[in-house]
Order: structure tokens, then C-alpha cells, then sequence
């Protein structure tokens, strides 16, 4: 099955939030990190804010309905301004120091960050995260530059390493879940390899 995936417009954001909080619901790092009062809502306003932000400074696309969502940063985008991270602080409430000192391996110097991926649950299995991704990858290969991401659930490791990632680390984060550290290396449009990738942690 094709899915046309094009570049989110700022129209776009609230559905794409929605669907962010419909994919990670039930997420083991978003339900370790985010309080559980009010989860879903404080979920929602989170990758509202996180959405924003990738769109002004990266890339976020989406299929026309919006069931499929990816946000991509490149190397060097610089961290939300501070209205942003006082919102995001006040969301995190008491999680957030924990959530900071969770010790997780550094990205590969100048790969781009696939910051996030989700699907709502509807429309699962049917090849569309996979076509977020190779899209997200298509714009990032242009570039000749590497790709990483973190993930904490075993089943997403599968989807990308079907996309070319390998896991570069696994952190067990006390009290929390595993998170798999993973990285794409940069790769020509003819679809040949430019450089060296990393070093599994």
C-alpha cells in the first residue's frame, strides 16, 4: 500500500499532536517520564510544543490524513527558546530532574536526529511509519549525513533496522525501560555508504 507523506504545514500541528498521543499512550518511555496526573494532556501539549519547534528549525512530515507523523532536526539546531522550556518544565513537573539524569550515550557529531516517529493505532501495519521514514531518510540522504535516534520499544528496533540503523548502545535506565540507541549511516543518492558509521557502545 502507497502513502503520499509531504511536509507538515503549521495547520497541520494539533492533528499531528493527536496522533503522537495516540501512538505513545502506551509507550514505556513516555509513561516512565511524563506524570501520570493528567498524562494524556500534558502528552498532548509536550509534543505540541516538541512539533513546533521541529518545524521551525527541521523537518516534519505527514501523510494527508495526519495518521502518520515524523520530526526530523539536523546537527546544530539550537534547543527551544525559553517560553518553550519553562511550558515543558511546568508539563514535566518533578519528572523532569529525573528525566535529565537519565545518562544516555551522545549522538554521533553531525548526524541528524529523528526525533520522533509515531502512528495512531488504527492505521498500523500497514507500511506507513515505514513510509515516514523513507521519505524523512530520501531528505536526509541529500544531505550526506548520518541519522540517529533513541527508542524504548523492541519492536521499533525491527522497523529500523529494516530502514538501515543498527543499534549503536542499550541504556537501562533505573526504575525505568531500555532505551536503544541507534544510528543510520550517511548514504549517497546512488545509495552507497559515505563514511564511517559508529562503534556499538
Amino acid at each position: 500500500m502507497s502513502h503520499d507523506v509531504r511536509p507538515a504545514t503549521p495547520v497541520d500541528l494539533p492533528e499531528a499532536a493527536l496522533t503522537l498521543v495516540r501512538a505513545f499512550e502506551h509507550y514505556p518511555w513516555t509513561r516512565w517520564s511524563i506524570p501520570a496526573d493528567d498524562h494524556l494532556a500534558r502528552l498532548e501539549e509536550l509534543q505540541l510544543l516538541y512539533l513546533a519547534h521541529a518545524l521551525r528549525h527541521g523537518v516534519v512530515l505527514v501523510d494527508d490524513e495526519v495518521h502518520g507523523v515524523g520530526a526530523f532536526l539536523p546537527p546544530g539546531a539550537p534547543d527551544p527558546d525559553d517560553a518553550t522550556q519553562a511550558r515543558v518544565a511546568e508539563l514535566m513537573d518533578d519528572r523532569l530532574p529525573v528525566v535529565m539524569s537519565a545518562d544516555l550515550p551522545a549522538r554521533p557529531a553531525g548526524a541528524w536526529d529523528l526525533a520522533t516517529l509515531g502512528v495512531r493505532p488504527g492505521s498500523a501495519g500497514r507500511g506507513l511509519g515505514s513510509a515516514v521514514i523513507a521519505e524523512g531518510l530520501r531528505r536526509v540522504d541529500g544531505m550526506l549525513s548520518s541519522i540517529a535516534l533513541e527508542t524504548s520499544d523492541a519492536r521499533n528496533v525491527r522497523l529500523y533496522e529494516r530502514h538501515g540503523f543498527v543499534v549503536t548502545g542499550s541504556t537501562e535506565i533505573p526504575d525505568g525501560p531500555v532505551v536503544w540507541s541507534m544510528c543510520r549511516e550517511a548514504t549517497s543518492p546512488a545509495g552507497t555508504v559515505t563514511g564511517s558509521g559508529p562503534t556499538a557502545g
